[in-house]
């Protein structure tokens, strides 16, 4: 005989499924609808949505990040901006007017480190959209008109060659003959090695170049910002007129490891962070990215005697 049903309308019916028949069949299709899920998330959702802070490991909406000055809101760190973020951050908009930005470096030493150094030059140009790693200009801040330069750490780490002290310097000039305060960000490894000695000498052209503008009457400020290092640090970024750092920025010449491997000692807790500079007495302040404009127009102020 059939297993069939006839119901009262005389329309066969299939037969009722078991429980665990049902169960498996709602597991399969929950299953499948995962799956799916999963499938649209890997090929729709857009990439660099989210930052994991590296000091709390919070995971921060990118957006809300970029409109908190790339500063953690959880537990406020500073991350390491570009040298074109800087610029946005801190100029009025519309206001910024590059300034010898065709220099390129030269390989007089044929420098060779895994390809060559004029190739890496080239490369980290294209990828950045900068000639080096210093960007100068004319800007104001806060209605204050200014002479910019910001090193780029995104540009061979932020790393001080020919270039760089040439443009630091016609920069000091520009200050001097435009009687405006000269305002520079620092991010940066040191000295470029690639250059060797040359490299080496700008340390001391940057710091004549800032004396120069001293002794005709100019005004100069630096925002250290992590990390600040090498021949930067022992350099222009310490003789300033004014010396600031964002919270927890490294600061200092060797490396933390170098220097206690050196002395076989044992470090303070903090020690080369802007926070640890700030009580030694080189720095002169620390100020949080958010405030740094309004800071910094006040100082240009005191320094007019408004």
């Amino acid at each position: 005989m059939s297993a069939e049903v006839t119901g009262s309308a005389g329309v066969s019916k299939e037969p009722e499924k078991s429980q665990d028949e049902a169960a498996s069949g709602e597991e399969q299709l929950g299953e499948t609808r995962r799956r799916s899920r999963l499938r649209w998330k890997k090929k729709d959702m857009p990439g660099g949505l989210w930052v994991k802070c590296d000091a709390c490991s919070q995971t921060i909406y990118r957006k809300d990040l970029e409109e908190n000055d790339l500063v953690c809101s959880h537990c406020s760190f500073h991350f390491t901006v570009t040298g074109s973020e800087r610029v946005r951050m801190v100029a009025d908009p519309g206001t910024f007017e590059e300034r010898f930005g065709g220099f390129q470096a030269m390989d007089r030493l044929e420098f060779e480190n895994n390809g060559s150094y004029a190739e890496k030059v080239k490369k980290t140009s294209e990828k950045t959209g900068h000639a080096e790693a210093l960007i100068c200009g004319l800007a104001d801040i806060c209605e204050r008109p200014v002479v910019l330069c910001v090193l780029d750490f995104k540009f061979l780490g932020g790393s001080m060659g020919e270039v760089v002290g040439e443009k630091f310097a016609l920069s000091c000039e520009l200050a001097a003959s435009l009687k405006r305060p000269l305002i520079v960000f620092t991010s940066s490894g040191g000295a470029r090695m690639h250059e060797g000695v040359l490299s080496l000498m700008q340390m001391a052209k940057t710091c004549s170049a800032l004396a120069e503008l001293s002794d005709a009457g100019g005004f100069s400020i630096c925002v250290m910002a992590n990390p600040t290092t090498g021949g930067v640090t022992a350099s222009f970024a310490m003789v300033t007129d004014l010396v600031l750092a964002e919270p927890g920025a490294l600061i200092g010449f060797a490396g933390p490891r170098v220097i206690a491997t050196t002395i076989k000692q044992e470090l303070p807790p903090g020690f080369q962070r802007s926070e640890f500079l700030l009580e030694k007495g080189h720095v002169d302040a620390i100020v949080p990215r958010p405030e740094l404009r309004e800071t910094l127009a006040k100082l240009i102020d005191y320094s007019e005697g408004s």
